[in-house]
């Protein structure tokens, strides 16, 4: 690489400007990702998801072999450019379109109704003040009037003893997180203590502010996973931390960002002050919780799959980069393995996969879909990986579930009804319009059981008033959704591929258990993804049982809610911990038989 210098203008809508300097030769997506600039990426900048879009506006800039994939003739005059694949070799100016930050998310789930008792606990007490006669320290008198308690102190607490006892007379509220006192507040503050439960996810970042003193909710708020840009996924994450030593650094920092700009965002919104955050829950997947605290991922993206740990005791929540109390402490989620995670024993917690006697399929469909199965004495656990598909990944008019994304699609003999999140124009297809797409292609046969779209003479003779809609782009075959917005061919194989390895997933564990498909009572699609994704549709390109869809229930954010409970009930918590024993983990990547499964499941149920 040259070492000449050369100078990039990023011209960003809604953010201030920047101009970078960097070595002549360095791409325009590193020289952003270097410098804190986000450009939509999924796959880390190897040019493979085809999102980094940017706009040349001055200086020269070469078209890439695989720009006309991603640009029409008059796009690429006009300047546009695969940001990863345009090397700056002389001074550039450069639009950068606005990366979507608040995805739509499910921040809400199923979960379960406990007995409030937080770790968390306030006592105000009123003591003697001290006199010559009566010289105990400051901590033995407090303590002495906590005689049911035999607490270990945090320095914050002692720090604040002294001016507390006598700001206020010697009557003050002791704050203790389990068995530590962590702070001595002034007067009596027992009406006022919070909890923060996040949902570390991939894509999307959850935050609901709890009040302890009566277990509900004060404030929710979600956030883009700033993470996005280096990788859509958590093996192209892990891959950046092998290939680029400051990739961790960056990856750690961008989750704890998220993580105290929601916490900051909740508190403000109904105007608590971050001090009074007492405690934090964290439910995030291996992965993901690896990068907040800084461990090294590698280990869990190759193989034998090893986590650093399945627990993490005593962590506090600056641990996490949360500037909440100085001494707030912070319960991370267990895994079951390197991508099953505290997400989905969050998950199991919040629906009680092992409390309930019916047979019970968990479904968190993802880039990496984790599943759950229970007989009603048995709990099974497994991951397979699904691909980025329905994250809008990979696929050629995909996107994020954002304003303009298509989530929702009717076909009728005649026409084509399209659910647009935002009411707005469709400007592209998120994960669950590509399987209500495809759902209802095979339904009016358009799509036939292998996922081959029909010619146009077949579908002239079959669906005449649709066949225009069946079209080529390059040499690629097309249903054509709205202006400028179609499914193509290959977006149905990377669908029959995210479903097949889902379904040989919970059929294998089904097995396991000596279970029939038709044995399953209840299926509980969980996540954002499975929060908006059609019942029906989830059927009919078999990615779950055939079961009446009344049995299919859409259990939302059920990692959210798990991270709540934990904060709520120590007996929940207990519960959490419990099921590393209860649940087994099977390993799907050493089966021998899944690839034989995996190809019989690609086709789609007649």
């Amino acid at each position: 690489m040259s070492t000449d210098r050369v100078r990039i203008s990023y011209e960003v809508e809604g953010a201030q400007d920047r101009e970078v300097r960097v070595p002549a030769g360095v791409t325009l997506f590193d020289a952003a990702s270097w410098n804190g600039i986000a450009i939509d990426s999924t796959c880390g900048g190897h040019g493979t998801c085809r999102k980094c879009k940017v706009r040349v506006t001055d200086g020269d800039v070469p078209v890439s072999r695989l720009d006309p994939r991603a640009f029409d003739a008059d796009e690429l005059r006009a300047g546009w450019r695969l940001a990863c694949r345009a090397p700056a070799s002389g001074d550039v100016r450069v639009t950068v379109p606005p990366l979507v930050t608040r995805p739509k998310a499910a921040t809400v789930g199923v979960g379960r109704q406990v007995i409030l008792r937080p770790a968390v606990q306030k006592r105000y007490v009123e003591l003697q003040e001290p006199t010559l006669a009566d010289q105990r320290t400051d901590l033995e008198r407090l303590l002495g009037a906590l005689d049911d308690l035999e607490p270990t102190v945090d320095l914050h607490a002692l720090r604040a003893l002294p001016r507390a006892l006598r700001a206020a007379d010697f009557r003050v509220t002791a704050v203790l997180v389990d068995d530590v006192l962590i702070d001595v507040e002034p007067g009596d503050t027992t009406g006022r203590m919070f909890g923060i439960a996040f949902d570390l996810g991939t894509t999307t970042v959850v935050a609901t502010l709890l009040d302890l003193t009566t277990g509900t909710p004060a404030g929710v708020a979600s956030l883009l996973n700033p993470q996005q840009p280096l990788g859509g996924d958590v093996i192209t994450r892990i891959s950046a931390t092998m290939l680029d030593p400051e990739a961790l650094g960056r990856l750690t920092g961008h989750a704890r960002d998220a993580l105290n700009q929601l916490a900051h965002e909740v508190c403000a919104g109904v105007g608590a002050d971050p001090r009074e955050v007492y405690e934090v829950a964290v439910a995030g997947n291996a992965t993901m919780t690896a990068l907040a605290l800084g461990i090294d991922p590698e280990p869990l993206g190759v193989a034998p799959f090893v986590m650093s740990t399945r627990s993490f005791p005593g962590l506090r929540a600056d641990d996490l980069g949360l500037t909440l109390h100085p001494a707030a402490r912070a319960y991370v989620f267990p895994a079951l393995g390197a991508y099953v995670g505290g997400d989905i024993v969050a998950g199991a917690l919040a629906s009680g996969m092992d409390r309930d006697k019916r047979v019970r399929l968990f479904v968190d469909v993802g880039t990496n879909c984790e599943i759950v199965l229970s007989d009603g004495e048995r709990v099974f656990a497994t991951a397979a990986p699904a691909g980025p598909a329905f994250e809008g990944a990979q696929i050629r008019c995909g996107m994020r579930a954002a304003p303009g994304a298509i989530e929702g699609v009717k076909i009728s003999d005649e026409d084509v009804a399209l659910q647009v999140i935002g009411d707005v124009e469709p400007v592209g297809l998120c994960g669950s319009g590509l399987v209500d797409a495809v759902a209802a292609l095979l339904n009016v046969g358009l799509l036939d059981g292998s996922g081959r779209l029909l010619g146009r003479e077949a579908a002239e003779a079959l669906r005449p008033g649709l066949a225009d809609r069946l079209q080529t782009v390059g040499e690629e075959r097309v249903f054509v959704l709205a202006d400028g917005v179609y499914l193509s061919q290959r977006d149905v194989r990377e669908l029959q591929f995210a479903k097949a390895a889902i379904a040989t997933g919970w059929r294998l564990l089904a097995a396991e258990l000596g279970l029939d498909p038709a044995d399953v009572q209840q299926v509980l699609l969980a996540g954002s993804f499975g929060s908006y994704l059609s019942p029906a549709a989830a059927v009919r390109i078999g990615l779950v049982p055939g079961i009446p869809v009344v049995r299919i229930v859409s259990a939302g954010n059920v990692a959210g809610e798990g991270a709540k409970m934990a904060l709520l009930s120590v007996r929940e918590r207990a519960a959490a911990e419990a099921l590393l024993e209860e649940v087994r983990y099977v390993e799907l990547s050493d089966r021998p038989d899944f690839n034989d499964r995996f190809i019989d499941q690609l086709a789609f149920p007649a």
